[in-house]
Formats: structure tokens, sequence, C-alpha cells
């Protein structure tokens, strides 16, 4: 296999791994926080960060190494407006991922402490639950943007 088509596979493995492990945390993380149940929280929340650390950091810095190799082989310059597209909402994705992760931590670690106690979450909890969920909303839609910019190369 080339080398382009190396790099495009992993390209395309990658994004499906990190949109697919962003939709399927986000809707365990939403769901049990309507539960209510803080035990189920603890649990979803600790394996939601934990997710995030083994498949979506890789996958966000594979993501953007991958595409810019392809690009940099095809000699497509990056101004190209399917490619600037891309890569700015890529921004506007990863701009709204770093506080959900430092969100996810600190609910974590809070619907442990109250799973341990045995008592209800802070409304610290919910707030940080309400921005998470606000800022999730974004950057599945500019990661839903750039599938379709990386399928479909639109002349914009």
């Amino acid at each position: 296999m080339s080398i382009y088509l190396t790099l495009k596979w992993t390209h395309i493995l990658s994004s499906v791994l990190l949109v697919g492990t962003g939709f399927g945390s986000a809707y365990y993380m939403f769901f049990a926080n309507r539960t209510r149940n803080v035990n189920a929280q603890a649990v979803v929340s600790r394996l939601v960060v934990r997710a995030d650390w083994w498949f979506t950091t890789p996958t966000a810095i594979i993501q953007p190494a991958t595409g810019l190799a392809m690009a940099y082989l095809t000699g497509l310059p990056l101004s190209t407006p399917w490619l600037a597209s891309s890569i700015a909402l890529f921004v506007v994705a990863g701009t709204c991922w770093l506080p959900v992760v430092w969100l996810q931590i600190r609910m974590a670690a809070m619907a442990q402490d109250a799973a341990q106690a045995g008592t209800e979450l802070p409304d610290v909890y919910w707030r940080y639950a309400r921005w998470w969920e606000w800022l999730g909303y974004p950057a599945f839609a500019a990661m839903l943007g750039v599938f379709y910019l990386m399928v479909v190369k639109p002349a914009l």
C-alpha cells in the first residue's frame, strides 16, 4: 500500500474513532446525568474521561497530522476552500473540546466523591454539566461539517 493510501486509511479510521467516541461518550454522559443516579454518573463520567484519553486525544492528533500530510503529498494548498474550512471547523471543535475535557475530569471527581459519601451532587456539578452539554453541540456540528467537507470536497 502506498504512503498516501496508508495515510488516507489512518485518517478515515481515526475520524470514525474521534467522532464515534465523542458521540458515544456524550450519549452515555447525557443520559446518565438525566437519571440523577450518582453511582451511574460516577461510573459513566469516569469512563468518559478514560475514553477521551484513550481514543479522542490520540485521534485529535492523528487527524490533522494525516490530513496535512495528504495535502502535502498531493500538492493541495491549505488555502483550498474546502480544506481551509475543514481546518477552521476542526479548530472550532477543538476549542470546544478542551474545556469539555476539564469539565469532565471535574465532574467525574465530584460524582466519585458524592457516590462514595452517599450524597447528592453539588450544584457546581450541574452548572458544569450544562456547560459540558452546550459546548458539545457546536463541537459535534463542527465535526459533522468536517466529515461533509472531507467526503464531498465542494467548490466553495
